[in-house]
C-alpha cells in the first residue's frame, strides 16, 4: 500500500499535465469563436435537448399506468356476509361519463382552456411558443393543454409543479402518451372527473353538487362558466369567499365562448349581468354501515398494499372483513338508542338548552380552555372581565355546552374462538364524532377488570370458596401514602367469599385478594390476556382498574377467557381478492396461545356467571331475557366517569362503554351513571336482538366442568367396588345423574331464582324493573347460602332475584375511590383473612 500511493499520485500528477494544453485550448476557442464553431454549437443543441428528453422518458409514467388510471377501480370492502360496507376512494369523486355531462360545461372548457384541443396531438406548439415569449418578456402566461393538465392531475408525484423545464418536459412527454392511447372524448371524460374543485370535490358532478345543488348534466351556461373559471386558480376564484372575482371571471369565460362560437353575442350581454346564484353544501360520502371499522381497515389495507404492491385506489381490491352486516346494524341500533336516551338525562341534569345552567362552576372551566379566553387575556383583560367577555357570547356558550355534554358511547363484538370482529360501533354518531373510541379512547375500566385478578389469584392455586373478613383496608404505598379503597356500605367484619367479591363487586375484597397476588403477577397476566397496547401501572389500585385502556383491548382479553385461557388476537380480514375472483390472500385463524390455564379459567367462568345471574349484571336476563350460558362483568369509575358492560359467550364476546370526551363531565347520577345501567343496556339489547335472529346458539355451553384425571378415576372405581364388596345391602341409587361434560353448573342453594323468559322487558325510564341483589346472608344461616355483608346495597349494578315492591334507592357499586390512582410501587402483600388464602 505504501509504494502504491505513490504511483497514483504520479499517474494523476501526468495526466493533468496533459490534459492541460487541451483544457487551455478549449478556453481560449470559447474565448475566440470561429463561425464553425457557432454552427457546430448550435448544430449540437438540438441533439442534446433530443438526448435529454430521450433520458426522461423513462422517469414519465408508463402506458400501463396511463391505462390503469382510466379503468381506476377502488377497494371494496365486504361484509362476512357479502354486503358492501365501503368503498376506498381516494377523493370525494363520483365518475360520469361524459355523455351525462352539460354540453354547456364542454363547451366553456374548450372555448377557455384549450380550443385547438381538437387539432394537436397532446402540445399546442402555437400556444406554448406564445406562453415562452411572454414569459420571457417578463408576463407570465400558461400554455398547457387539456391533456397536458390532465397529466398534471393524475400524476402529481411523477410530474410534480415546480415552474421548471424538466417538469413541462415531463409533462408534454405524459401527454404525448396519453394522446396515443385515449380518444379525445375520453380525455375529457377523465379530465371533467379528475379535476379538483375545493370542499373535498373531485370532478364536475361533486362540484355541480356543491356549488348548485344539481348533478353536472343539468348545469346551465352561467353555471358552466363559474366551475370552468375556478379552473385557473380554485382559493382565487372561489365563488363561497370571492363572489367579486369568480363573477368576473364567469364573465370572461362566457366572453371565451362568444370568441370562439360558443356563446352568442346577445346571449353574453343578457347572462353577464346576472348574479351568481350559489347553492352551496359540502358533500361528504356516506359513512357506509361499518365507518369506524372502515377507517381502521384502510389504514391496514395501505399497509399491505404497500408491501404487495398493490393500489387500493385502482386495482380493484375485494376485501373480505368478520363483519357480519346484521350483527353490525343490531350493534348501531342498540348504541343509537341507549345513547340517544341518555343523551336526553344528560340534557336535564346539566341544563344543555340554557347553556348549562347547572353546571356553571365547570362551564367556566371550560370556557378558560377556549381561544376566545387566551385572546381577551392576551389583549390585555383581567380574568373576570376576560370571562365575562366569552360568557356573554351565547353562540359560544351553547356549541361548547353542547360539545362537552354529548354523551359518547362504543360497542365492540367478537368471536372468541378465532378473534374475528363481528361489530364495531366507535361513537353515537360519525358524521358528528368520528373519533374511533373503540381502539382509540383510553379510559379507566373500573370494575371489569377485577376478572384479571381473580384470574391470576385462581391460577395460583385459590378457590371460589376461599374467603376474606369484609374488613376496612389500608395498604401502604411508597412514599408513605396509604390506599384505603371502600364500598359504599360500611365493613361488616364478616367473611365473603370470592365468588360473591366479584358477583356483587367487593373493592375491597378484590384489594385484599390483589396484596396477596401482587400487582405485578395481574399486570403480566393482564398484557397477555389481550391488554397489549395500554400501559398498565402495576399498583394495588390496578384491582379496581385504575390504568386507563381501550374497548378493544378489554373485549379481546375477555374473549381469551371465554377461550378458556386461549388468547387470539383480533383479526379484521379473511380474504383479499382481485377483481376476476383470484384470491390474493387468505388469513387463517391463528391457533390460541394459552395465556391462563384451562382449570383456572373455568374457575373464572363460573364466578363471572354468578354476576349475571344474581349479581351486578343480573338485568341481562331479568329485563332483556338473555339466555343461554353467559358471564361477565360491569364496571363504573370514580365519580361514575365510565361507565363499562362486557359479556362472555362460547360465540361470541361483546363490550360497552359509556360516558363524555371530557372525563369531568357525568351524568351526575349515581344510578344512571353506573355501567349496569348505562353500558349494560347497550349489551342487552344487542344480544337480544341477536339471539331471537338465531345469530347466538343459546344451547351452546362453556366447557367448565371438569373431567377427573386417571388416578381420580381409578380411585373412585376402586372405592365403590369396596362399597359393594363389604356393604350389607344393595347400594343405593344416586339422588341425580353426574352432570355431563359441556353443562353448567348449579348456582348454590340460597341463590334466587334467575326469570329467563321475563313476559316484557322493562324500558329505560321504568328503574323499578330492575331487581336489585339480595342482601348477603349472616354466618350460622342455612348450608349452601352466601356469607354476610353489611345491611343495605351490597352492588348498585342491578341485583338478581325478586321484585321488592318498594326498591332501595341504588348506589354505586364498584366506584373507584378518590386515592385510588395514587402512583405506587407494588407491595406484596398477605391475607389477613380467617379462612383459606391463595
Amino acid at each position: 500500500m505504501k509504494r502504491l500511493i505513490p504511483s497514483l499520485l504520479e499517474t494523476l500528477e501526468k495526466g493533468l499535465t496533459l490534459a492541460n494544453p487541451l483544457i487551455a485550448q478549449a478556453l481560449w476557442h470559447l474565448r475566440h469563436p470561429t463561425r464553425r464553431g457557432v454552427l457546430k454549437a448550435c448544430a449540437a443543441l438540438p441533439l442534446l435537448f433530443v438526448l435529454y428528453v430521450l433520458i426522461l422518458i423513462p422517469f414519465t409514467p408508463g402506458i400501463g399506468d396511463i391505462r390503469k388510471a382510466k379503468v381506476e377501480q377502488p377497494a371494496q370492502i365486504l361484509s362476512a356476509d357479502g354486503k358492501l360496507l365501503a368503498e376506498f376512494k381516494p377523493s370525494n369523486r363520483e365518475w360520469v361519463k361524459l355523455r351525462d355531462i352539460s354540453p354547456n360545461v364542454v363547451n366553456a372548457l374548450i372555448a377557455t382552456e384549450d380550443h385547438r384541443f381538437y387539432q394537436h396531438w397532446g402540445l399546442d406548439w402555437r400556444r406554448t411558443a406564445s406562453a415562452a415569449l411572454h414569459t420571457f418578456s417578463g408576463d407570465r402566461q400558461g400554455g398547457s393543454t387539456i391533456t397536458q393538465q390532465l397529466a398534471r392531475n393524475l400524476y402529481p408525484d411523477e410530474i410534480g409543479r415546480a415552474p421548471t423545464l424538466t417538469r413541462k418536459l415531463k409533462e408534454a412527454i405524459t401527454a404525448f402518451k396519453i394522446e396515443a392511447l385515449y380518444t379525445k372524448d375520453e380525455i375529457l371524460e377523465t379530465y371533467l372527473n379528475t379535476v379538483p374543485f375545493l370542499y373535498n370535490a373531485y370532478g364536475i358532478e361533486m362540484a355541480a353538487r356543491t356549488y348548485f345543488d344539481k348533478s353536472a348534466s343539468d348545469l346551465t351556461v352561467l353555471e358552466s362558466a363559474t366551475l370552468t373559471g375556478m379552473l385557473k386558480g380554485n382559493s382565487y376564484y372561489n365563488p363561497v369567499l370571492n363572489p367579486e372575482r369568480a363573477l368576473q371571471r364567469r364573465n370572461t369565460v362566457l366572453g371565451q365562448m362568444v370568441k370562439y362560437g360558443k356563446l352568442t353575442p346577445a346571449a353574453y350581454a343578457t347572462l353577464s349581468r346576472k348574479p351568481l346564484r350559489i347553492d352551496f353544501e359540502r358533500q361528504t360520502e356516506p359513512p357506509g354501515p361499518a365507518p369506524h371499522f372502515a377507517q381502521q381497515l384502510r389504514k391496514w389495507l395501505a399497509s399491505w398494499a404497500d408491501r404487495n404492491d398493490y393500489n387500493m385506489y385502482a386495482d380493484g381490491l375485494v376485501v373480505r372483513t368478520t363483519i357480519d352486516s346484521r350483527l353490525q346494524t343490531m350493534a348501531t341500533q342498540a348504541v343509537t338508542l341507549q345513547g340517544n336516551q341518555l343523551q336526553g338525562i344528560a340534557n336535564s341534569v346539566w341544563g344543555t338548552r340554557a347553556g348549562c345552567s347547572n353546571g356553571r362552576d365547570l362551564l367556566q372551566t371550560f370556557l378558560r380552555e377556549t381561544p376566545d379566553y387566551r385572546a381577551a387575556k392576551d389583549a390585555g383583560l383581567s380574568d373576570d372581565d376576560a370571562l365575562k367577555r366569552v360568557s356573554s357570547d351565547r353562540e359560544l356558550v351553547k356549541s361548547l355546552c353542547e360539545s362537552k355534554t354529548r354523551v359518547q358511547a362504543d360497542f365492540l363484538a367478537m368471536d372468541p374462538r378465532n378473534g374475528q370482529i363481528r361489530a364495531w360501533v366507535g361513537s353515537r354518531d360519525f358524521s358528528q364524532d368520528p373519533f374511533d373510541h373503540v381502539q382509540q379512547a383510553r379510559r379507566q375500566p373500573g370494575s371489569t377488570f377485577k376478572p384479571f385478578v381473580y384470574a391470576a389469584a385462581f391460577e395460583a392455586g385459590a378457590k371460589p370458596t376461599d374467603t376474606f373478613v369484609d374488613k376496612p383496608v389500608e395498604i401502604p404505598l411508597a412514599g408513605g401514602e396509604v390506599w384505603r379503597p371502600g364500598d359504599e356500605d360500611e365493613p361488616s367484619d364478616r367473611k365473603i367469599s370470592l365468588r360473591d367479591g366479584l358477583a356483587y363487586s367487593r373493592n375491597r375484597i378484590t384489594a385484599q385478594l390483589m396484596e396477596t397476588v401482587g400487582p405485578n403477577k395481574v399486570a403480566r397476566l393482564a398484557r397477555a390476556m389481550g391488554v397489549r397496547d395500554s400501559e398498565l401501572d402495576p399498583v394495588p389500585s390496578l384491582a379496581l382498574g385504575t390504568s386507563p385502556v381501550t374497548l378493544k383491548e378489554m373485549v379481546s382479553a375477555y374473549g381469551t377467557i371465554a377461550n378458556l385461557g386461549g388468547y387470539v388476537e383480533p383479526v379484521m380480514v379473511t380474504r383479499i381478492e382481485d377483481r376476476k375472483g383470484d384470491v390474493l390472500a387468505e388469513f387463517a385463524p391463528v391457533p390460541p396461545k394459552q395465556e391462563l390455564s384451562a382449570d383456572a379459567d373455568r374457575m373464572l367462568i363460573d364466578v363471572m356467571r354468578d354476576v349475571v345471574n344474581r349479581g351486578t349484571g343480573s338485568s341481562i336476563r331479568s329485563r332483556f331475557g338473555v339466555r343461554g350460558d353467559v358471564a361477565g362483568k360491569t364496571g363504573t369509575t370514580q365519580g361514575n366517569a365510565d361507565g363499562w358492560f362486557i359479556l362472555i359467550h362460547p360465540q361470541l364476546v361483546a363490550g360497552a362503554w359509556v360516558g363524555f370526551n371530557d372525563s369531568r363531565v357525568t351524568l351526575r347520577s349515581d344510578y344512571w351513571g353506573q355501567g349496569a345501567h348505562s353500558a349494560l343496556p347497550i349489551v342487552g339489547d344487542f344480544f337480544q336482538r341477536a339471539q331471537r335472529s338465531r345469530l347466538i346458539d343459546t344451547r351452546v355451553k362453556f366447557a367448565t366442568d371438569q373431567e377427573p384425571g386417571w388416578f381420580a378415576e381409578r380411585s373412585a372405581r376402586l372405592r365403590a367396588w369396596f362399597g359393594n364388596l363389604f356393604a350389607s345391602s344393595p347400594p343405593a341409587r344416586p339422588e341425580a345423574p353426574v352432570a355431563p361434560r359441556g353443562t353448567t353448573r348449579r348456582a348454590p342453594a340460597s341463590a334466587p331464582a334467575v326469570p329467563v323468559e321475563p313476559s316484557a322487558s322493562a324500558t329505560l325510564a321504568e328503574p323499578r324493573d330492575i331487581p336489585q341483589p339480595p342482601l348477603l346472608q349472616a354466618p350460622g344461616s342455612a348450608p349452601g347460602s352466601a356469607p354476610a355483608a353489611a345491611s343495605g346495597a351490597v352492588d348498585g349494578e342491578a341485583r338478581g332475584g325478586g321484585e321488592p315492591a318498594l326498591a332501595p334507592t341504588p348506589t354505586p357499586d364498584d366506584v373507584v375511590p378518590p386515592d385510588a390512582g395514587s402512583p405506587a410501587n407494588a407491595l406484596p402483600g398477605t391475607s389477613t383473612n380467617g379462612g383459606s388464602s391463595p
